[in-house]
């Protein structure tokens, strides 16, 4: 049904607002499919990356008055080293603990003449820790210890990556069904035009399926090539991309990875697809219409 024939061809005019209208939709459309998949993949890498770091780790925090601090941490840290299914547990150096409040008090804080919890960085093995036990040795070893392991924090963050994932399919979804709308009227758009060239193709005996594969291949082609200029233009706007960076966190992480580098090669055959179907029923339909 695809493949070239110069008779059914000159059925459809080349040129026209249609076949404008067709390529600068299949072509937008394909431009914004690119960056919606490449939103979708790297929500996906996000919520893995966030789930397996958190539920890999705890913190734990002493708060005491300044003479028990040491006491307390190295009660803490006597506790953790014969707790099962802790793999390492270490307290975090003056210097780490300012790196982590620079970002709002600034590098020049004065830790040692504010009341500043210890932390201790808990890395959690195999087969896990009892979280509820813990916090109650604790609670009796180290009155000051506060376990925070990361819950609270990992259920919301992987949930709002999961849902800019689904946002991305989504968008990938209406993509399709406005090209579809689109292509849709502009080939009823052409069949109309061309009422009177259909009705002398049917006085020498063309029949409706000849007519309709003449339209049919003709918007077909120009989604896929519009769609290939789109990718294409995608492409590059992804490369320009700022790289993955822990300062700039997920902002600058919307690029593909390894394989997923093929993956926007589908959208042009995808938007072929869809241009077939829609011109199909469209063609088979204004056909009846035109009877």
């Amino acid at each position: 049904m695809l493949l070239p024939d110069s008779r059914a061809d000159r059925v459809v005019p080349p040129t026209g607002y249609t076949a404008h209208l067709t390529l600068f939709v299949s072509g937008a459309m394909a431009f914004l499919a690119v960056f919606a998949l490449a939103l979708s993949l790297a929500s996906d890498r996000l919520a893995e990356r966030w789930a397996t770091e958190l539920a890999g780790a705890a913190t734990l925090r002493i708060n005491a008055p300044a003479d028990q601090m040491a006491a307390q941490t190295k009660a803490a840290l006597d506790v953790l080293s014969q707790t099962p299914g802790v793999a390492s547990a270490r307290a975090l150096t003056a210097e780490e603990q300012i790196a982590l409040l620079s970002p709002w008090f600034g590098s020049d804080l004065p830790l040692d003449t504010l009341p500043v919890p210890q932390l201790i960085e808990i890395i959690e093995g195999e087969p896990g820790m009892d979280v509820a036990g813990l916090r109650l040795r604790l609670g009796a070893e180290a009155p000051g210890a506060v376990l925070d392991d990361h819950t609270r924090w990992r259920a919301p963050l992987v949930d709002a990556a999961m849902s800019l994932r689904r946002l991305g399919w989504i968008s990938i979804l209406l993509i399709g069904g406005a090209t579809a709308a689109m292509i849709t009227l502009a080939a009823n758009a052409s069949l109309a035009a061309n009422a009177q060239i259909i009705e002398v193709l049917r006085l020498v005996g063309a029949r409706d399926r000849f007519i309709a594969h003449a339209f049919v291949r003709r918007f077909t082609y120009r989604a896929f090539f519009g769609a290939v200029v789109g990718v294409l233009f995608g492409m590059i706007g992804v490369l320009l991309l700022p790289e993955a960076s822990d300062e700039g966190g997920f902002l600058t992480g919307l690029g593909f990875r390894g394989l997923g580098w093929l993956l926007p090669a589908l959208i042009p055959i995808l938007g072929a697809a869809v241009a077939f179907l829609a011109t199909w029923t469209a063609a088979t339909r204004k056909l009846k219409e035109l009877s």
